[in-house]
């Protein structure tokens, strides 16, 4: 668990957000990448068994959980407090997931574990090692924990647990409302979609394919763009294939293709030289509408300097519908992948800046820029330009919100309660 530490740390929240439900949520619980160790395996292997959504939705919130009590271990065996509670869990916590990792690697049915997130992709053989060498510690740390060194007296250790799990709970919250701290995706904030997408000279590129789900007198059929059908057809929904493995850039599964038309926008849209607003709600009947004055008036000033805005959605038409009457929605939808949207961005919808295909910003739905905000062109504007972020100055800050408080709580137990 302490190996684990920083990572821990910068993607509580992120994970987190890799849970939210949407429409699917057997398929999403499956698919999506899970929070930590245990919750990812009890997750993965408990959703084939529960009946239903309702039951999903109940389980969920059961497994988010389980990284506090990971991250609270970790905390516990450095400080050397509530020894038998934190050697005694982290030493079950590694009898069940040695054998279950064990499983992953021999049977492989998922690619990786998702332990440290985007950050730090490993195979199930590389995390099946990972865990060997943690059994072996907790097992030391189990039958010698007598020896562990406690940093604060016993008066003092309550404040660090509370605090450790406030820490916890806060920041995961903040990037539940907010986006993730720390963004290890493709499409974080300075990546150009269309290097993303690139392959190199000489590779072989994997063949992916669209494939549209409509319906028509009650009938569903799949078409691909080669064979899309007329208007007559009602779509319903949309996935991507892979027809035959090669390489595989981090963006392969990018396609947007304007619903009015039927035509694919994409290189049109990541070559423009221009801003172009992406509104992404990967559910349109899932997406927050409290904030969509604020969305409807970014449409208009996008008309209003002649900049691009799209709506990215996975939905079906009669949804898109809906979302129109009940928001008074003008803009221009697209369809895209779900799990494509997903990745983009968290928030449900979110709003996505970008230019000449490099993504220049990303606010969720609460951070939205308002009129107060956009009083000129953005070429003018700071907004319009690249957000410029340090993930070394990010996770420096995050550490000492996390370190500040303990050291003063060290600093009271040796300079008041010890002495007393």
């Amino acid at each position: 668990t302490l190996s684990t530490f920083p990572f821990h740390c910068l993607h509580l929240g992120h994970r987190l957000h890799d849970t939210m439900p949407g429409t699917n949520l057997r398929k999403a619980a499956i698919q999506l990448p899970q929070i930590h160790g245990v919750s990812f395996s009890l997750l993965h292997f408990t959703v084939p068994f529960l009946a239903d959504d309702y039951h999903v939705l109940i389980f969920l919130p059961r497994v988010n959980y389980s990284f506090v009590i990971e991250f609270s271990i970790g905390i516990f065996l450095f400080f050397g407090i509530k020894k038998t509670i934190s050697t005694t869990l982290a030493l079950v916590l590694m009898i069940f997931m040695t054998p279950l990792t064990l499983y992953l690697a021999i049977f492989d049915p998922v690619s990786d574990c998702g332990c440290f997130g985007d950050a730090w992709v490993l195979t199930n053989w590389e995390t099946f090692a990972k865990n060997i060498v943690l059994l072996l510690a907790a097992i030391a740390t189990f039958q010698w924990r007598k020896m562990l060194i406690r940093f604060v007296t016993r008066k003092m250790e309550w404040l660090i647990s509370l605090y450790t799990i406030f820490f916890v709970f806060t920041l995961s919250f903040y990037c539940l409302d907010r986006l993730p701290v720390l963004d290890f995706r493709p499409y974080k904030i300075g990546q150009n979609i269309m290097k993303g997408m690139s392959i190199p000279e000489g590779a072989k590129p994997s063949v992916y394919e669209s494939v549209f789900i409509l319906e028509k007198n009650g009938e569903k059929k799949e078409f691909t763009l080669d064979n899309y059908p007329d208007s007559t057809w009602t779509f319903v929904d949309t996935h991507t294939i892979l027809k035959e493995k090669g390489y595989e850039p981090s963006i392969h599964d990018f396609s947007m293709m304007d619903m009015s038309t039927g035509d694919d926008i994409t290189e049109d849209v990541l070559t423009d030289m221009g801003y172009t607003f992406l509104l992404v709600a990967h559910r349109i009947e899932e997406a927050d509408d409290s904030n969509i004055d604020l969305i409807n008036e970014i449409y208009d000033y996008s008309v209003e300097h002649g900049y691009r805005f799209y709506c990215l959605t996975s939905s079906p038409e009669e949804q898109i519908e809906l979302w129109k009457d009940k928001t008074g929605a003008e803009y221009p939808f697209c369809q895209m992948d779900d799990i494509t949207l997903k990745t983009m961005i968290r928030s449900n919808p979110g709003l996505m800046l970008i230019k000449n295909g490099t993504i220049l910003n990303k606010w969720s739905d609460e951070d939205i820029p308002d009129e107060y905000v956009l009083t000129d062109k953005l070429e003018n504007l700071e907004l319009g330009q690249q957000k410029v972020r340090s993930d070394v100055h990010t996770i420096g800050y995050v550490f000492l919100w996390f370190v500040i408080p303990l050291l003063l709580v060290l600093g009271v137990d040796i300079l008041i309660v010890r002495r007393r």
